[in-house]
């Protein structure tokens, strides 16, 4: 092993996923050195395959939608839903809603689109070293000042940095490091997942839809992506005991679900298996802060909400774009204290709270589709949600009416009071308030 000679930059990146893409490519762009240092070797497995419409401004930003548009990658127009009873609505086409190309958007096979977003920074200026394992982020009291790097052939090096981004996904280097981490108090959820081929699939317009299938019990849901090559991903999301107390193993548990839910079973009826099974827990989380003094937290590195509505890559997108702007600007300014270079902060948590709701009010049994017959003025506020429309104030217009419609004495779900998420930011240190929920 050799200690190589320390060098300097002007901000280092932890992880080449979309956050930490994201990030480094919109930071290059504007004309700062930039380090990637990303610990695995793309391409590389990873869930959360489908896309919302809204990723298309960043993409857009990023030069990223030729490529995209040149991939084999399905497209997507829609999202189905399947009641307990099996009943199938009416597809929600997003054009209908916002008659714009961002409408149309994609499934993903992650291990490609991460590398076409990591070759894509590449191309725009970034520093990009893989199978480099960042071991630490240094620290001068409260502020980071750059990280320890280890290489493939074990050579270290000391690289030193204004800001560091930490996009190293769920194991989450400077939150676990710091104690930020806090569990959400009711999402308490798992998943178990696999892969097929030869699995139903619509045709044309309705090919790529993504499919979301309740539980007869109401407890869960399954999501059917389509993707290229005649696959499907097939993964099923419940409470947390549910699915890993006394169950057996994933595959007993996974097939038990299936088992009890025809509509899922319907569309399996000819397929083959392709893959073993995927399990993850722990599923939902955030951190009480997204920056620092020099440091930043951005993607799932920052929390991750449940993949009910396929709001994983978008807010990993937008977390960095967010960031991006903020550190360029810091730079620039000689300011990288955390009021600064994480100013965006309570616009990304009010965000999430957003969406988070939607979340809650399904799994609490709300009707989407008796809200939006008592309420038709408010199904495109509804779809604007839906779509990741989420940094805009206008979409609360929904949360009043919506209560409106709750039996007498009842709150909103997940612990909320009122439209807003019950959460509280300061301007100082971007910190956020959650009850402490128990990790699962």
């Amino acid at each position: 092993m050799v200690e190589r000679p320390t060098i300097e930059t002007d901000v280092v990146v932890i992880g080449g996923g979309p956050a930490g893409a994201t990030t480094a490519t919109l930071i290059a762009r504007q004309g700062l050195r930039v380090r990637l240092f990303e610990r695995e070797k793309f391409p590389r497995y990873h869930i959360g395959e489908s896309l919302i419409p809204e990723t298309y401004w960043v993409l857009e930003r990023l030069g990223m939608l030729p490529k995209l548009r040149a991939s084999r990658f399905v497209k997507k127009y829609s999202v189905q839903f399947v009641s307990a009873s099996g009943r199938l609505s009416a597809p929600f086409y997003f054009l209908d809603n916002k008659p714009h190309e961002s409408s149309q958007t994609w499934q993903v096979v992650r291990s490609e689109f991460d590398q076409m977003m990591l070759d894509n920074a590449r191309e725009h200026g970034v520093d990009v070293t893989e199978e480099a394992r960042v071991l630490d982020v240094d620290f001068d009291g409260d502020r980071a000042t750059g990280v320890q790097v280890r290489f493939r052939d074990g050579d270290r090096q000391t690289v030193r940095a204004q800001v560091v981004v930490d996009a190293t996904g769920q194991s989450g280097l400077i939150q676990n490091r710091l104690g930020l981490r806090v569990w959400d108090p009711v999402l308490n959820k798992g998943a178990i997942w696999t892969y097929f081929r030869g699995a139903k699939r619509d045709t044309g317009k309705d090919e790529g839809a993504t499919i979301v299938i309740q539980t007869p019990n109401r407890r869960g849901w399954f999501w059917y992506i389509p993707l290229h090559d005649d696959r499907v991903s097939l993964g099923v999301v419940a409470p947390f005991d549910d699915l890993f107390r006394g169950r057996g193993d994933h595959e007993q548990v996974y097939l038990e679900e299936v088992a009890s839910c025809p509509a899922v079973q319907e569309r399996i009826a000819s397929a083959e298996r392709i893959t073993g099974y995927f399990a993850t827990r722990d599923y939902s989380y955030r951190a009480t802060r997204c920056a620092g003094d020099g440091w930043v937290t951005v993607g799932d590195a920052f929390g991750f909400l449940d993949p009910l509505y396929s709001s994983g890559v978008l807010l990993a997108m937008k977390s960095g774009e967010m960031a991006a702007d903020a550190i360029v600007d810091g730079v620039r300014h000689d300011d990288t204290s955390a009021a600064r270079i994480g100013a965006w902060g309570a616009t990304l948590h009010r965000g999430i709270d957003r969406m988070r709701r939607l979340v809650c009010e399904y799994y609490d049994g709300f009707s989407f589709g008796r809200f939006v017959k008592s309420h038709p003025h408010l199904i495109g506020t509804v779809t604007d949600l839906l779509i990741g429309d989420l940094f805009t104030d206008k979409v609360d217009v929904v949360w009043e009416p919506m209560e409106a419609l709750y039996p007498e004495g009842k709150r909103a779900p997940g612990g909320w009071d009122g439209a807003a998420a019950a959460v509280s930011t300061s301007d100082k240190r971007n910190e956020l308030t959650l009850p402490e929920g128990p990790r699962p």
